[in-house]
Order: C-alpha cells, then structure tokens, then sequence
C-alpha cells in the first residue's frame, strides 16, 4: 500500500536581522523563526515545527537537521519541543554560516521516542520504533520529496530522551545519517559494529543523576572497540542539563555540518 501523506504548515518564518544573538537574546526566536506544521499519514498525525534556510533556492542543495526532544517537552501544543537547543540553530549566526533545514517533531504525552527505561545501566534496542520515532522518520522522507534536501547530509541530534532517540535512530538506519549528536542519552551497545563508520560526537554532564553518564561513555568505548572513532565530550560536575553548552557550543556546529555521508550508503 503506497503511504499517503500530508504536510499542514502555518504561516511563514519571520527573520530578526542585525548581529550575532546569543540563546539568552534569543529567548523566544525559535518560536518565531520555525514554522509550525503537523505531519499526517496513515499511520497517524505528528506535530512538528520547521525552520527553513534563510534565502531558501531550490536550485540548491541543503542539510537536514533532525531534533530529538527531552521527556519534559512532550506535548500537542507544537512549542514545547523549541525550549531547549532550538534558539541557538535558529540565531543569526548559525543561520548565517549554516543554510539548512531543522525540524523538531513533537512526541505526544505519554509516549516516547524509545521504549526504554532511561535510569536503567543497559537496554536492548525494541524490535520495531515507537509510533513517534517512524513518523518522525516518514517526515524526513515527505520533506525530501518536497523541498530541495542533500540526502548525504542528514543529521540528527537530541537531548535526555531524544538522545536516546537519537542513538536510536542512526542504530536503526547507520547508513542514512551523516552524523549524530546524542545528549545525555544512552543507546544498545549490541549495535556497536554497525556505528563503527557513523560520526558521532555524544555528550553527557559527569554529575547527571538522570541518565547515568555510563550509559553515553559506554557506547563510545564498544564503538571504539569495533573500530569505530568516535568523540565524546563529558562535562565535569554538570548534571543532566548538559545541552545548554552543548548547543551554545559552535565549535559542535563546525564538526556536524561537516559531515557527509559517502553517496554510495544506502540504508
């Protein structure tokens, strides 16, 4: 059966030129800059918000930023999900040096984008995603067909629970992402093999009482083992907000844009 889509968005991004913004500056220009959509199939409806290139051409090719929410921001309200991270891909400077598009789905109350307790030492990854994590993955798809998007750039990045989703998602389909930044999550070391060739910088403060910081520290070192090099940042003493200076940090921006896939991958 040939999946049916529809793309709702409302109203157009508006722009705040002048100089370089910082997240505390900032506060709310997410809110104004994406676009607010919903994502509808057959197999169910996803809010999600969309920040476009600024001086979007459609005779070029662009990246794709896909943002993973924390637990705290699932919703229907389609606002929620900006709060953290989002102001900072949404400032001038970042827009400015980096054209792309960001979308950040939102995970509807009560579910999650991985079926998994986050306190926990280990998990298996579930055979199949959660009904949010696929339709996040059918937008992706739609928004390929619809805008002009380099399907050797896509990148994906997440907090708490989206950084669980995040390790998620390139575990599921290593060869269809560019790059992940996974924030204070933690994935299945099982799939170590299969990330060995994704770049990954992964992200964890070293006093998170939330998501355990063994959880990101042992990913890295079962991909290292399977040859794989990937970075790993940890934040001495920090707890579990350790995506405000994740986000604030543009050296990060450097490394993720970077990034390519080889054109030979398919997933």
């Amino acid at each position: 059966m040939t999946l049916e889509f529809r793309i709702l968005c409302v109203g157009l991004a508006t722009y705040v030129l002048g100089g370089m913004m910082t997240t505390a500056e900032g506060a709310g220009i997410a809110e104004k800059r994406f676009e607010t959509c919903v994502y509808k199939s057959d197999s169910g409806s996803l809010p999600y918000r969309l920040l476009r290139p600024k001086d979007y051409d459609a005779s070029q090719r662009y990246p794709l930023v896909v943002f993973y929410h924390g637990a705290g921001e699932r919703g229907n309200d389609n606002v929620k999900q900006l709060v953290h991270g989002m102001n900072d891909f949404a400032s001038d400077d970042v827009m400015a040096k980096y054209p792309c598009f960001v979308i950040a789905p939102q995970c509807p109350e009560g579910d999650q984008w991985v079926d998994t307790p986050w306190t926990a030492d280990t998990h298996k990854m579930p055979e199949k995603p959660t009904e949010p994590m696929q339709l996040s993955l059918d937008l992706i798809t739609s928004l390929q067909a619809e805008f002009s998007i380099d399907a050797n750039r896509l990148y994906v990045t997440g907090l708490s629970m989206g950084g669980f989703g995040t390790w998620d998602v390139i575990q599921r389909h290593p060869n269809r992402f560019a790059a992940g930044v996974p924030i204070c999550g933690g994935g299945d070391t099982s799939f170590a093999k299969q990330l060995a060739q994704v770049p990954i910088w992964a992200f964890h403060g070293g006093a998170d009482s939330a998501v355990k910081p063994k959880r990101s520290r042992d990913m890295i070192e079962a991909i290292k083992e399977a040859g794989g090099s990937p970075k790993y940042t940890e934040y001495p003493g920090v707890g579990h907000n350790s995506w405000a200076a994740t986000y604030a940090n543009r050296e990060m921006y450097d490394w993720l844009f970077s990034q390519q896939r080889a054109a030979e991958q398919s997933d």
